[in-house]
């Protein structure tokens, strides 16, 4: 018969020390990546928050200018806040909103719409969109 001879010492010193250095090195490394962790999920959710806006602002004026009832909207730059109010709420988001309205060269009946929404400290997200008037669309004067 074999004789199996059993350590059971159990676990020295030693390797527990270098157990706890290795746990505690990881968990280190783990924390460094926090702060840019925090970073990258504030700019989506500001990125997030500013294509809402931007896609709202196109859908809208593009419904204007479908309607050949209405004049062309002459764009501009405003505020808009992220809670959607009228007015700023306590640590409620700015974005700026720029719109731009231009006939497209060689037609006379397209228009390209271009939005830029921005935020502090960065430039923003930028969309456009040719719209041109029909007459399915027109509805508040008798004909176009």
């Amino acid at each position: 018969m074999f004789n199996l001879r059993c350590n059971n010492r159990g676990i020295s010193l030693v390797e527990v020390s270098i157990a706890t250095f290795l746990t505690t090195i990881a968990v280190l490394a783990i924390l460094t990546l926090q702060p840019s962790a925090w970073k990258a999920a504030s700019r989506s959710d500001y990125l997030g928050r500013a294509s809402g806006i931007l896609y709202k602002e196109l859908a809208i004026n593009e419904a204007i200018m479908m309607n050949c009832c209405n004049t062309t909207p002459a764009g501009g730059t405003r505020s808009v806040y992220a809670s959607g109010l009228t007015a700023q709420a306590a640590g409620d988001a700015t974005f700026t909103v720029q719109t731009t309205v231009a006939a497209v060269a060689g037609t006379s009946n397209a228009w390209r719409i271009s939005v830029r929404v921005s935020w502090a400290n960065h430039p923003g997200i930028t969309d456009s969109i040719v719209v041109t008037r029909q007459n399915g669309f027109f509805f508040g004067c008798t004909s176009c």
